[in-house]
């Protein structure tokens, strides 16, 4: 019966110790929002944050009208984490903004073509509690981009 008994409290040590690891969203969401908000701070960043969660800041609005999250956008842009770590950098030809992750989709509708827009992203907005290449689990995502141009 004791074996039993320490069997039985093995497991369910084994079992309360794995639920202590399991990832809460939403102290993740509110992790991220004060590393934000520390990051503006710091780099005296007049940012705006969006409903979504997202905050931006517009360096050039540019002119005409805005995409939309169906829109086709070009842009040119640099991705960075927090520490500085630039993880890419590039362009992106014709390509619809619902395909691109969240905080794109909520940040790049806030500027007209020829805008350039910096976007602090939260985990959640980007690839969230999941490694992306080099790029950590739960890492804020900053992105400055510039729309060279969109089709609806």
């Amino acid at each position: 019966m004791k074996k039993y008994l320490l069997l039985l409290a093995v497991i369910v040590t084994v079992f309360s110790s794995c639920s202590k690891d399991s990832f809460d969203p939403t102290k993740q969401a509110a992790k991220d929002d004060a590393a934000i908000q520390a990051y503006i701070a710091a780099n005296n960043i007049n940012a705006t944050k969006d409903p979504s969660g997202v905050y931006y800041q517009v360096i050039t609005p540019g002119t005409g009208a805005y995409p939309t999250v169906s829109s086709l956008i070009t842009v040119n842009y640099t991705g960075k984490l927090l520490n500085g770590t630039v993880f890419d950098s590039g362009s992106i030809n014709s390509t619809a903004l619902s395909s691109l992750v969240k905080g794109w989709q909520y940040g790049i509708p806030h500027i007209n073509t020829g805008g350039r827009i910096l976007l602090l992203i939260p985990s959640a907005l980007g690839y969230g509690n999941t490694a992306q290449g080099s790029i950590p689990a739960n890492s804020v995502l900053i992105f400055t981009v510039d729309l060279t141009g969109f089709s609806n």
